[in-house]
């Protein structure tokens, strides 16, 4: 279907689908296997520009905004969910970056971002502060020209991978949700060390590890928006990085079509492809259509963003002005119940296709050397990470009710 996509998101769309299967698919049952990181795909992203599809051409981007990301990690997780996250990562430990930056700071940071010769994560989980980010220990007190920080993170994606780090942190315990802030953390800073790498049900070539701080000094240039703010931003960059997880689980979705049906116009029981059979021929009428109607809620969602994310980012460079505020004078409010809508109904499409596909094939899609049941596990990271399914039905909920009482209604 046409989502009235433009030419330079169709550019995307054609590169990104034709680097999946070039050099994604050969490459996704073994490194799904080893659990390893692929440094040979994070060399082809960056000679592909994909790391700077969604900056601006200042830094060496390409201009695309979130809707050229989104159909980018589409086609990328439609082949391979845990390589697509190289440059899917990236993005979100950077979005908070880019939205709160000076100019200064994006001059620091920007360029090497774009060009993918530096690699950005985001800091948010630990043990005892998931889905509640308020519920977060890890402090940074101010000593003259730096913050020490100390605590652990969790659950952090692409690990040890990773150059720059955006931590979620309190600046002022005290003051509870008004006192988190975020800073930006070099690897290799002293006292900055990593813990534990997870061994993972699905996205396995993507590495997870602990992020241990003790004592470590980080100047206070690294501070992004002034202190307290990091909620605001932390929410404001759920809010567009969202359809970036929806959108994988659209390509998660579709990727597990396009390896069952065909296995499905070819199996013959009882002397006819079993696809003719009109209970699972419904059935795969329902998936499909599902999941175009998360393709479609996806893309006419970060469509409407661009229309404010791409005027504000032209408008901060002009001016010398954050990305965020520059928001702030053009939109009329937050993203937060569609992106939630979106997540929430993409993830569970996801799920739903990638374990009736393996039900539909039978016995074949139980074994590794079919790719279905590497598609049925990556799809259930969709319903956790950036917020359970059960966090977006809060955000969506608590929006409903806002705006009806808004009406008096």
């Amino acid at each position: 279907m046409d989502y009235a996509i433009n030419e330079m998101e169709q550019e995307t769309l054609n590169a990104t689908r034709e680097l999946a299967q070039k050099k994604l698919k050969p490459l996704r049952a073994e490194m799904d296997a080893k659990e390893q990181f692929s440094k040979e795909m994070y060399e082809e992203f960056r000679k592909s520009g994909m790391f700077g599809l969604w900056l601006p051409e200042k830094y060496g981007g390409l201009g695309g905004g979130i809707t050229c990301l989104a159909m980018a990690f589409e086609e990328l997780s439609r082949v391979c969910a845990g390589l697509a996250l190289t440059p899917g990562t990236s993005a979100l430990g950077a979005i908070p970056m880019f939205l709160a930056a000076t100019p200064q700071q994006r001059e620091r940071w920007c360029y090497d971002l774009a060009s993918g010769k530096k690699l950005w994560a985001f800091a948010l989980t630990e043990p005892e502060a998931g889905s509640d980010a308020t519920a977060l220990k890890t402090t940074a007190i101010k000593d003259g020209d730096y913050y020490i920080v100390n605590g652990t993170k969790h659950f952090i994606s692409t690990g040890k991978e990773a150059d720059f780090y955006t931590v979620v942190l309190s600046t002022n315990p005290a003051r509870g949700a008004r006192g988190i802030s975020m800073l930006v953390i070099e690897k290799g800073t002293p006292g900055f060390t990593f813990g534990k790498k997870e061994e993972k049900m699905g996205i396995r070539t993507n590495p997870t590890y602990e992020l241990i701080f003790d004592n470590v000094r980080v100047p206070k240039e690294n501070l992004l928006g002034g202190e307290g703010r990091g909620l605001l931003y932390v929410q404001e960059t759920l809010d567009y990085s969202r359809p970036g997880v929806a959108a994988q689980a659209v390509g998660i979705a579709q990727g597990a079509l396009d390896e069952t049906i065909p296995y499905l116009r070819t199996r013959k029981q009882f002397g006819q492809p079993i696809i003719t059979f009109q209970a699972l021929a419904h059935k795969v009428a329902e998936l499909a259509a599902k999941t175009e109607a998360g393709r479609a809620l996806v893309y006419t969602l970060t469509h409407k963003m661009d229309e404010e994310f791409l005027p504000a980012v032209k408008a901060a460079l002009e001016n010398g002005t954050t990305v965020h505020d520059e928001l702030k004078k053009i939109k009329g409010g937050r993203w937060t119940k569609y992106s939630a809508m979106a997540k929430l109904f993409c993830a569970n499409t996801a799920m739903e296709v990638a374990d009736e596909c393996v039900t539909l094939c039978g016995g074949v899609a139980y074994m590794r050397d079919f790719p279905l049941e590497k598609y049925m596990r990556d799809a259930k990271i969709t319903q956790i990470y950036e917020g359970t399914v059960h966090i977006q039905k809060n955000e969506i909920i608590a929006a409903l009710i806002k705006e009806y009482a808004a009406k008096g209604e």
